[in-house]
């Protein structure tokens, strides 16, 4: 079976286990677009549709892919990057000049303007800015963008088609990901049109293609890509590649694809830290018209680490979660979501280190003390607090725990336990401190 029959069961399948409301909203938009392996490609409209089909429709969709595939039940989402058609075109009679229509599917959204810079992607950036100003002409040519899953490679790829755009409207200027150009070759084979297939995109001023690592395994896609990459890359005309290794870590691919790779520039984008996660959330709240405390969003920065994408992700959902069930946004269902996202676990890199540190700056008793012998009441009293929250926060042994602080008995961590349990509950200035500490380990709202 073709992917548009596949899909057509899969929907037929649905309409027997779905409300008509839930087809209608989230899966008649879908549009099937091929096959990748044993996964079927799905074009959504955008990241949310595909948030919130794999949180809540997930196991139905598999099995509806069971039942209609022998490919097996996995699936990945494409983010449609279709402009929408404008109602009111304008009139050509009216003696406006108007720029070139570029066919392509540059997300107008991706912009050097609205990209986070930090450390982690500076030199990515401004590599990017200049290939954008100087097309084929800087010697960065290819340009390949590569680290991982949802870090803004695809920004910077599509921020790059915009500028160059803007600077020069005349531009042809192409951007597809690797899955589309194998099926639209796949196709030009079964339609006997490999000729206007390599006319396409050998008629690009910019190629700009997102994914390279899915040609592995592919050798006639490769080929056709490689004599692509030749005329392109003589014309003086620009190249532009993400990927999610280095070309020199690739597998798969042809070793003269992979020599041409390396012939121009390769950049890589790391993990955002926490004052860049801080700057994106703040960002992405307020493009979704999202007002958060501070505090809220330092809780998400600390705990959704990864990648940009898990991160727009959250401030998504709570988005949806808060319209969708008409409920406040408030610091449960912030929590709610964060431990959705990171599977349920909160605060799982965080060291008996981390906590005696962190009560030592609240406390001003030193580390040394507080998993020394003194008796002192006020060093007493901060390594109670540090056994305490080792519990509560780690979830760690009371044997664990003990070793930690001096090779002390655990019922010595069960009483000092019991003890902090008992005033945080009756004192408040205990209360407050260890609601404190929490929050400058990230472990705020509990």
């Amino acid at each position: 079976m073709n992917y548009v029959d596949v899909w057509g069961g899969v929907l037929s399948s649905l309409r027997k286990t779905l409300p008509s409301h839930a087809l209608s909203a989230w899966f008649e938009p879908v549009d099937p677009i091929g096959f990748s392996g044993d996964k079927i490609l799905l074009e959504v409209p955008n990241q949310f549709f595909a948030e919130w089909i794999e949180s809540h429709y997930d196991k139905e969709l598999r099995a509806a892919l069971r039942s209609n595939s022998d490919k097996g039940t996995n699936y990945r989402f494409i983010i449609s990057d279709k402009e929408p058609t404008p109602l009111n075109p304008p009139e050509s009679n009216t003696g406006l000049t108007t720029a070139p229509l570029h066919k392509n599917n540059i997300n107008k959204q991706y912009r050097f303007e609205n990209f986070i810079e930090g450390s982690n992607n500076e030199f990515a950036k401004n590599a990017a800015i200049s290939v954008a100003n100087n097309p084929g002409k800087n010697g960065f040519n290819p340009l390949i963008i590569y680290g991982g899953v949802g870090l803004g490679k695809t920004h910077l790829m599509h921020a790059i088609g915009n500028e160059a755009i803007h600077k020069n409207p005349d531009l042809n200027v192409v951007i597809i990901t690797s899955e589309k150009f194998t099926l639209d070759f796949v196709n030009s084979l079964r339609k006997n049109k490999t000729i206007e297939f390599a006319q396409q995109y050998r008629k690009a001023d910019i190629l700009l293609i997102d994914d390279i690592q899915f040609f592995r395994g592919k050798e006639q896609t490769q080929e056709q890509f490689f004599h692509t990459f030749n005329v392109l890359y003589q014309s003086g005309k620009q190249i532009v590649m993400t990927a999610d290794k280095y070309p020199g870590e690739m597998k798969g691919l042809q070793t003269r694809l992979l020599s041409r790779f390396q012939s121009g520039l390769s950049v890589d984008i790391q993990p955002p830290n926490f004052e860049v996660r801080v700057a994106i959330l703040l960002e992405k709240a307020e493009q979704n018209g999202l007002s958060l405390d501070y505090d809220v969003v330092e809780f998400i920065a600390r705990h959704i680490k990864e990648n940009v994408r898990d991160l727009e992700g959250t401030i998504i959902r709570i988005l949806a979660k808060s319209s969708l069930m008409n409920i406040e946004i408030d610091h449960d269902l912030v929590r709610q979501v964060v431990q959705e996202r990171t599977g349920g676990r909160l605060n799982n890199d965080i060291s008996m280190e981390d906590i005696i540190k962190q009560v030592s700056i609240s406390s001003s008793v030193p580390e040394k003390e507080i998993v020394g012998s003194s008796r002192k009441m006020e060093i007493s009293k901060a390594r109670q607090i540090s056994m305490y929250l080792c519990r509560e926060i780690m979830g760690a042994s009371l044997n664990n725990i003990g070793m930690y602080f001096g090779g002390r008995d655990h019922t010595t961590v069960m009483h000092a336990v019991k003890c902090i349990k008992e005033k945080n509950e009756k004192e408040e200035e205990i209360k407050t401190f260890i609601m404190s500490v929490k929050q400058d380990l990230g472990y705020a709202f509990s």
